[in-house]
């Protein structure tokens, strides 16, 4: 029997531990009774997403002949050693029309390239089979790209065309600059989430690693891109979640909650875009991706898009109602199932309304250049939105949010039904925080 003076010695730690609890670790403790229950959803689901994984992995990117259009060329470094202004007459092969006309984009192009400056600019092939060899660029005046000299670039090139014109400057090499960015980027991740921001970069590897060895490879193998995406998905979602956030009761509810809106999305995703006929081919590079794997569904495509496009919303929605009710049920234990969902819905609205708005403006702006055309067209908005290229957003669109906004109430309930089934007097792990402390609190109250 525990003497009276016994009794004070150890609540300072347990009052220290209470409130560290509060501001690091677990909301709420969690019975043994409850993690098995999570445990017998969970560990089922990650071990399809892991036979998913084998069963579909596709061993690498199918071979293919090169066609030399657009991405499907081979390209190499190059740096430009001189650049020397030059007459266009002496440079270019193309005549003014003879109707002189330059109200014309094509004959104020045909005066220019008559009458303007070019820019003459010798290259250095600087990687590859024919590294060092030179080649001349000739860059017209209104060209949007202008070349400097000590200038790094890509080079395209095309071994059946004539020697002079085997290699030519495609595009701008940006390696440096986008490095820079992403080690900023990185720095920055660090400084601020420290442990956490370690984790999230891990976490971010892991996603563009299954993207790149898994998804990409096994659609460009023929495997349905439907399933792929699925599993894909789920494995990056598993990943980012439990590496992140802890392999806690309260991650396991988060992922609960996506993989129901995943798959909500899935289902309305694959019936409007049937019933719209969206074929998912409707710009150059889905039709040389087309052209080179006849046999990948475009609009299966299309949906692993809208699937993989709409998880990483998906993974902060989840997360954050669930923290919001584990929250609200440490603040007040007493409340119910109920009360906990209501007060976590009212933070999901606020969030709600957030997170679709940002939605729908991500897409607007990745769609700004085509709704300028179509503006510039005067073409109506019933006529803009029944265009295929832009049926395509909408769907995107209004599918991933329709998933974003069911996600709220969904996870929200979740949360309230599994924090408030939780009895830490049952079973609760010893090495939990909160049980020692409020043991700590019916000792003081005894006495």
């Amino acid at each position: 029997m525990t003497s009276p003076q016994s009794d004070p010695a150890p609540q300072p730690p347990q009052g220290h531990v209470h409130g560290h609890t509060h501001s690091h670790g677990p909301a709420a403790p969690v019975s043994k009774h409850l993690r098995k229950v999570i445990a017998a959803v969970v560990i089922p689901f990650a071990t399809a997403v892991v036979v998913g994984l084998i069963a579909f992995w596709p061993g690498g990117v199918p071979d293919h002949e090169r066609t030399g259009v657009g991405f499907d060329r081979q390209t190499q470094d190059g740096k430009v050693v001189q650049v020397v202004k030059v007459d266009c007459a002496d440079v270019n092969a193309a005549q003014v029309p003879p109707t002189g006309d330059t109200s014309t984009p094509s004959g104020r192009e045909a005066v220019d390239e008559q009458e303007g400056e070019c820019a003459k600019a010798t290259v250095e092939v600087t990687s590859g089979d024919d590294k060092g060899r030179k080649f001349v660029e000739v860059v017209q005046p209104d060209a949007p790209r202008q070349l400097r000299e000590g200038q790094g670039v890509v080079v395209a090139y095309a071994p059946d065309a004539p020697r002079d014109l085997q290699y030519s400057v495609t595009d701008v090499n940006r390696k440096i600059p986008m490095t820079l960015l992403a080690a900023i980027f990185a720095l920055a991740v660090i400084a601020v989430g420290r442990l956490r921001g370690v984790m999230a970069l891990v976490a971010l590897a892991v996603s563009f690693a299954v993207l790149t060895l898994f998804i990409l490879p096994a659609i460009l193998q023929g495997s349905n891109p439907l399933v792929v995406a699925v599993i894909g998905a789920s494995a990056i979602m598993l990943a980012a979640l439990y590496m992140c956030h802890g392999v806690t009761a309260r991650t396991s509810v988060a992922v609960v909650g996506t993989l129901i809106s995943l798959l909500l999305i899935g289902l309305l995703g694959s019936l409007f875009i049937g019933w719209a006929d969206l074929s998912g081919n409707t710009d150059d590079n889905t039709g040389l991706i087309h052209g080179l794997y006849p046999d990948i569904d475009m609009s299966g495509l299309l949906l692993a898009g809208v699937i993989i496009g709409s998880l990483g919303v998906l993974d902060d929605v989840t997360v954050t109602q669930t923290s919001a009710v584990w929250e609200l049920h440490q603040a007040d234990p007493r409340m119910g199932w109920r009360g906990l969902y209501r007060a976590g819905i009212r933070i999901g609205r606020d969030h709600i309304a957030s997170v679709v708005n940002t939605l729908v403006l991500a897409y607007a702006g990745a769609a700004l250049p085509l709704l300028l055309l179509f503006s510039i067209a005067q073409s109506s908005v019933g006529t803009v939105a029944n265009s295929e290229l832009v049926a395509e957003e909408i769907v995107r669109t209004l599918v991933g949010s329709i998933g974003l906004v069911a996600s709220v109430p969904v996870t929200t309930v979740l949360a309230a039904l599994v924090v408030s089934a939780d009895r830490p007097g049952a079973g609760t792990s010893s090495s939990t925080a909160a049980a020692p402390a409020r043991t700590g609190r019916g000792r003081r109250r005894k006495a």
